[in-house]
């Protein structure tokens, strides 16, 4: 039987714990594949992670918790990383496989090689799901189908890696290969720059002095767009800490597009028209392009499907809010766009 110790019980470890037990207990064996061990600072969330069976057992002491684990996952906020790195690094056998699910990984795999013994292998990992962030919200298929970024330290062992990528696979997620620098580079752009961005939008919209009445204007787009902003500020706050330069590269770009919708704004010709339906009209591609990726079984990668339709989903939405007048108003930008003049003479 492989010992699993589970260190943090929020969301992501109880997610994991529920999905590893199940996959355990549906291997048709008359013992268990696994035992799954669990720790978190926070004693509600040990007794909760118990009571919904996500761990089999749960310890007080984190070095007891560790101490004859085949596996210890740290499922914590990546700001206490290496406090737990070097709390835990004394109790570990030799042989252990330690992973993670932090959201960065560069300072990770650096701590890792920094405090943790040689006899011991760190492959780092950051599962691209979630939800909310309490173990109230855990779920055994949370992972099914997603991406599970894989970045080993230099000195793990292959079979720790085979390890950690039959976890992955009992969890029914993806393995993803990447580098420890190009996973923060990339996640700052499609995971931090959201959330910052989210939560800017809630700081300035919330500070004007007209809030109190435009809340009650907010619809479903002020609140898919929000959503982010209820995040863990201290997590967010660790994320953004540990992957600064990412995450300044991608806001000196968003700020970049900003501009160009800005100097749009302040024409007053049919330039000004022409480029902000480029604008939006650009970015609409790149969402359905997004949205219509596939999995290599043919299903749609996003879970998109409830939003697409054999329709333009950009024209659907305009005849919806504005009938006809927004077909028509395309329809002599497009006119421009092929050369004409306003009376519809060829210009060239």
């Amino acid at each position: 039987m492989q010992r699993i110790t589970i260190v943090g019980l929020g969301l992501i470890g109880g997610s994991i714990g529920l999905g590893l037990r199940k996959w355990s207990a549906g291997e048709g064996r008359a013992d268990a594949a696994i035992e799954v061990i669990g720790f978190d600072t926070d004693l509600d969330q040990q007794h909760y992670a118990k009571k919904i069976a996500a761990v089999e057992r749960a310890e007080w002491d984190l070095g007891k918790a560790v101490r004859q684990a085949d596996v210890v996952i740290l499922a914590t906020p990546v700001g206490a990383m290496r406090e737990v790195m070097t709390d835990i690094a004394p109790h570990l056998q030799s042989g252990c496989v330690v992973t993670d699910t932090g959201s960065t990984k560069a300072d990770v795999v650096t701590w890792a090689d920094e405090l943790l013994p040689r006899t011991v292998s760190f492959v780092g990992g950051h599962p691209m799901a979630g939800k909310a962030q309490s173990i109230e919200a855990a779920e055994a298929g949370l992972f099914q189908g997603a991406t599970w970024c894989v970045s080993p330290s230099v000195r793990a062992a292959d079979e720790a890696i085979r390890n950690v990528l039959g976890m992955i696979a009992a969890l029914g997620a993806e393995p993803f290969f990447v580098d420890a620098a190009e996973h923060d580079a990339y996640v700052a752009g499609v995971s931090h720059l959201p959330f910052v961005l989210s939560a800017a939008l809630m700081k300035a919209v919330s500070a004007d002095a007209s809030w109190r009445d435009m809340k009650t204007l907010t619809a479903g787009g002020f609140r898919d767009f929000s959503r982010l902003a209820a995040g863990s500020p201290a997590m967010h706050r660790d994320i953004l800490l540990t992957n600064r330069q990412a995450v300044d590269r991608w806001l000196e770009s968003y700020i970049g597009v900003l501009g160009e919708v800005r100097t749009l704004l302040a024409r007053h010709d049919d330039e000004a028209a022409e480029g902000l339906h480029a604008f939006f009209d650009q970015a609409r591609d790149a969402r359905a392009e997004w949205a219509t990726q596939t999995t290599r079984e043919g299903e749609l990668l996003h879970g998109t499907a409830a939003e697409l339709s054999p329709e333009n989903i950009g024209d659907q939405m305009g005849r919806m809010l504005m009938g006809g007048f927004a077909r028509r108003r395309k329809s002599a930008l497009d006119r421009v766009g092929r050369g004409t003049d306003r009376k519809g003479a060829r210009r060239d």
